[in-house]
């Protein structure tokens, strides 16, 4: 049940991200906005943090290098959400967003990819996606 809340949280704020970037990059930029998008975030992660007191930093050497980029993920994330809500809307852009999520996850899954373990898909999985692919094409035309 946790788990749910917070993806349903997760799910509205980024579609409120989505929506407040868009309306900030008419006036100063995509990128300008991806900048300070990733500001603020940091800052009110670093107060979060600060108040919440978390001691795990010794375990930072632990983490891949590789896997310590990721934020620069979110630039491009961004980036493509503001550009695409500009183009296509909000309610195809958040489509979207979430065939490719589940696309990835299912190819992440299957083969198992950065450490996660296997998981079989069935026909169900795959079903599940078509329809959300052909859902999308009933909401664009």
């Amino acid at each position: 049940m946790k788990g749910s809340f917070f993806a349903f949280m997760a799910g509205g704020f980024i579609t409120l991200q989505g929506v407040a970037n868009s309306r900030i990059s008419q006036d100063i930029g995509t990128w300008q906005t991806a900048t300070i998008t990733q500001l603020t975030g940091f800052f009110a992660a670093l107060l979060i943090l600060l108040v919440v007191k978390d001691k795990k930093w010794q375990r930072l050497k632990q983490v891949k290098p590789l896997y310590l980029s990721s934020g620069t993920l979110a630039a491009v994330i961004i980036f493509s959400n503001v550009t695409a809500i500009q183009h296509i809307g909000v309610t195809l852009t958040i489509a979207a967003v979430l065939i490719a999520q589940l696309t990835l996850t299912c190819f992440i899954d299957v083969k198992g990819w950065f450490g996660v373990v296997r998981q079989e898909m069935q026909m169900p999985q795959y079903l599940g996606i078509l329809m959300m692919i052909i859902g999308v094409l009933v909401l664009k035309f």
